[in-house]
């Protein structure tokens, strides 16, 4: 089982996260969210399989191992693309559902992370990583 520990952590690291958010986003709606499974919203999914992944490699390897800085330049471009790139996207995505009106299918304004999204994805994932080099070694 050791051999798969790298797959099954972000695998798990992304539905522990998916199903907070859905349990979060219920919470605040007041109702099953699932209109709001999607890009955005707290934890964020990609942050929590990258941290996931660093974490393990961290945990298992070492912090000198290569592949631990590896993992950490992946962590750190995908969370900036969260926050910013991403984010960007959203808000265009508003103006320009403001100029269309009502006549197309609106675009999904709820891209990208905020700090704090990103900061519990990063949580859920080095708790996932450490749950699974605990219980898979």
């Amino acid at each position: 089982m050791n051999q798969w520990i790298y797959l099954i952590t972000p695998f798990a690291a992304w539905l522990v996260a998916g199903c907070l958010k859905f349990a979060i986003n219920s919470l605040r709606a007041g109702r099953p969210a699932f209109g709001l499974i999607g890009y955005g919203g707290l934890p964020s999914n990609h942050s929590a399989i990258v941290s996931s992944t660093a974490a393990l490699i961290a945990l298992r390897e070492g912090l000198a191992h290569p592949a631990f800085g590896v993992a950490v330049t992946l962590a750190f471009i995908t969370m900036l693309d969260a926050n910013s790139l991403r984010r960007q996207i959203g808000r265009h995505a508003e103006a320009l559902n403001k100029l269309r009106g009502d006549t197309e299918k609106p675009l999904r304004e709820r891209m990208g992370h905020t700090r704090t999204e990103i900061a519990a994805g990063i949580a859920t994932g080095c708790v996932v990583a450490w749950c699974a080099w605990k219980i898979l070694g």
